[in-house]
């Protein structure tokens, strides 16, 4: 049977008069010009940005998928971002760096009993650095951009005139598509402009890179010691040593990067858009001058402020990433003690984190959560307690199961956990906390009122 669309008195398709007004505005055909929507990506408006855009729009209108984000799009927009002013890494480079790992190597086998690498390390430029990661930054952000985009069609369709209320509510798969599309170039442009800042696969402190491999951004290692005055082969160990720390943690434990990215997959569900303020926006949406809905899309004004329940993930998020990078800072410091300039460059990167870079910032407003741990001085400060108390054997010892490792109160108060491990240590019996003096308790009382086998 024909659908009734097919009958010559069938009226337009509501979904094709609304394609076909959005392919008018992609055309030119409208009064809004591309170099504004471009704005509205977050994308420079040169001709390059602008017809990227269009392609993908354009790709957006022509069907196909689900309507969810086109991540190819984030991908693109990345890579080209890192290309620019991309340099080649050079055979001296190649050998210094791969130098730096061999030393950085031998110097934490002194101190931790972590298991080694089973993939040597990388030297990767800023594009491929942002093609390996790329696939959990999307992860990451894709309850956000599905939200965003839902929350837009919803609010469009709602706003829309009367007239146009049948072409909206024909259109909304074509709208999640674009929606999801912006969303994704921005991504995108903020994923690339941080292949600029990082300087090896671990820098932000989640596993962005596979628990078996390390890597450095020669480029930015470079960079990262201009005008530090301090020797470019004893920058390059040490941030070879932090490297594989971290890398050599996440291949030890291996539990942990899948603890840890569904923690922040799990908080990032959490996050809802505030539609309130989306449709304060749509009502005095002004298609010529997009720049107020670009800016609240990464502001970070559209995500509302955090639940108790998001709040309480977030803390406990917090301590892990804490837990991560304090470890990473105590064993980099004792594998490290032989660089004369060691303080210096330590110091540099302390700076450098507490401050991060615009696309960490960028990042955090776009997706609502900060890559950097707020508790790390406390954290490393307990690390380095545990390691004076009961050496480094016993501390690595702490990562072999989730339920081993420190909790936010042991960060409060270290001697706790110290004055634990080191009665264990000395063969004391553990001392129970309520819930297992409890558990104990029951237990023993049921065993003596078993009756005995004859």
């Amino acid at each position: 049977m024909a659908d009734d669309d097919s009958r010559p008195d069938a009226g337009p398709n509501p979904e094709d008069e609304f394609r076909d007004m959005l392919r008018d505005i992609l055309s030119g055909k409208s009064s809004i010009d591309p170099s504004q929507l471009a704005g509205a990506a977050g994308l420079p408006g040169d001709p390059a940005s602008i017809s990227a855009l269009m392609s993908q729009l354009q790709g957006a209108l022509r069907g196909g998928g689900d309507g969810s984000p086109n991540w190819d799009a984030a991908l693109s927009q990345g890579q080209e971002r890192a290309a620019q002013g991309q340099l080649v890494v050079t055979p001296d480079e190649r050998v210094a760096l791969d130098q730096a790992f061999h030393i950085a190597a031998l110097w934490l086998d002194e101190v931790i009993l972590v298991a080694e690498l089973t993939a040597p390390p990388r030297l990767i430029t800023r594009k491929e650095w942002v093609t390996a990661t790329m696939p959990l930054w999307t992860q990451l952000a894709e309850p956000v951009a599905t939200s965003i985009s839902d929350s837009l069609t919803r609010v469009l369709t709602d706003q829309a005139p009367e007239e146009l209320k049948g072409m909206m509510a024909g259109a909304g798969q074509m709208m999640r598509s674009i929606g999801g599309t912006l969303f994704a170039m921005q991504l995108g442009q903020v994923v690339g402009q941080l292949s600029t800042e990082v300087v090896s696969g671990g820098d932000i402190g989640i596993p962005l890179l596979s628990d078996q491999q390390a890597a450095l951004l020669p480029q930015n290692v470079a960079a990262f010691g201009e005008g530090l005055d301090v020797p470019a082969d004893q920058v390059q160990i040490y941030l070879a040593v932090r490297e594989l720390a971290h890398a050599r943690l996440f291949r030890h434990s291996r539990w942990l990067r899948l603890h840890l990215i569904s923690s922040i997959t799990d908080f990032a569900r959490g996050i809802h858009i505030d539609s309130s303020r989306l449709e304060q926006l749509a009502d005095g949406f002004d298609p010529a001058n997009p720049e107020e809905l670009r800016a609240a899309m990464v502001d970070g004004s559209l995500i509302p402020p955090k639940s108790e329940a998001q709040l309480a993930a977030l803390a406990r998020l917090e301590t892990m990433l804490a837990l991560i990078e304090g470890w990473v800072d105590v064993v980099t410091l004792e594998a490290t003690s032989r660089l004369p300039r060691a303080d210096a460059i330590a110091e540099t990167v302390k700076r450098r984190r507490a401050s991060g870079g615009p696309a960490e910032s960028a990042f955090a407003t776009l997706v609502g959560l900060e890559l950097r741990p707020r508790r790390l001085r406390e954290a490393a400060f307990m690390w380095q307690a545990v390691t004076d108390a009961v050496g480094n054997e016993k501390r690595d010892e702490l990562w072999a199961h989730p339920d081993l490792l420190p909790s936010s109160t042991d960060l409060d108060d270290p001697q706790a956990l110290v004055a634990r491990l080191t009665s264990s240590a000395e063969g004391a019996e553990p001392v129970l906390d309520e819930v297992d003096q409890a558990l104990e308790d029951l237990l023993r009382d049921d065993d003596t009122e078993r009756p005995h086998e004859a």
